[in-house]
């Protein structure tokens, strides 16, 4: 199967380095060394991991598409149709990634970094597919988009979304800002302020974040990073160190309920308080929920 990704790893890889160039020539030292090894280790680990699972969400996605609702066959509207589609999906599921802590233990490998720069999106996941984040996609092949089409505008909505980590683009045509999602929106989503936590989850058009309310716009440089940083540049730690909280955090639950809240609640929420979560530290800086 055709993955554009791959394709592009050659571009991305020399975008870094003229960014990391740039950079330095304007001492704004936007790269860490270790860092930026660690964010391409996490890449490396993410492109050779999902061929295995890219090929369970493909074959999850042809078993879904035999009891399609529709045969829409690959004209250009339905092209267009899919790239809505998939970037109303990808909302959906980047927003809840930040709500849900199972989904957030493989998310919060992208959020990990300090930095913020090209090196910073190749930071990815290693047990997001494998843990069934590509699921939330299968109502598209049930619909009847087909499964390689699904795939590809996954790829298409990944690549778009490498350009906007960055700080040497400030802003662009109001027009623009207002439509698409850009490295202004996005420096926002990767703050670690009660005021930007858990804000403008787009892929491709931040249009989504203005209709659903989570739309919030850069007024000045976030400081980036989690809330609790992790402190490490151990590509290993980095990819399994929120699961190995989850399972700690369950079996020392003080019952079911908190069990599950601790695998299924928001990142933050704990039983007795002691920890916080995106909402209540948002309500503790007194910021808009």
């Amino acid at each position: 199967m055709l993955n554009l990704i791959h394709y592009a790893i050659p571009a991305f890889i020399i975008l870094l380095l003229i960014e990391l160039i740039f950079s330095e020539l304007t001492k704004r030292h936007l790269y860490d060394t270790r860092d930026t090894l660690s964010s391409l280790t996490m890449g490396i680990g993410n492109v050779l991991i999902n061929l295995i699972g890219k090929s369970l969400a493909l074959g999850t996605y042809y078993f879904a598409w035999k009891y399609r609702l529709f045969d829409l066959g690959h004209s250009v509207w339905v092209w267009i149709l899919l790239l809505f589609a998939d970037d109303f999906t990808y909302y959906w599921y980047h927003r809840l990634s930040h709500e849900v802590r199972y989904l957030w233990a493989s998310h919060v490998v992208h959020h990990s970094s300090r930095r913020y720069n090209l090196s910073t999106a190749l930071r990815q996941t290693w047990t997001g597919t494998l843990s069934g984040g590509f699921l939330f996609w299968i109502w598209l092949p049930v619909l009847g988009f087909h499964p390689l089409m699904v795939m590809t505008m996954q790829s298409i909505n990944l690549l778009y979304q490498f350009w906007i980590h960055t700080e040497t683009i400030d802003r662009l045509p109001n027009w623009f800002e207002f439509i698409f999602n850009t490295p202004s929106h996005h420096r926002v989503h990767h703050s670690s302020e009660p005021r930007y936590l858990d804000r403008n989850h787009a892929g491709i058009f931040i249009l989504w974040d203005r209709l659903f309310g989570t739309f919030v716009p850069e007024d000045r440089r976030p400081i980036y990073g989690l809330t609790k940083n992790i402190n490490t540049y151990n590509p290993f730690r980095i990819a399994f160190h929120e699961w190995a909280e989850i399972v700690r955090d369950v079996r020392h639950a003080p019952n079911l309920r908190s069990a599950i809240l601790y695998l299924f609640g928001p990142p933050g929420w704990s039983h007795d308080g002691t920890r916080f979560t995106s909402q209540q530290l948002r309500e503790t800086a007194k910021v808009d929920k």
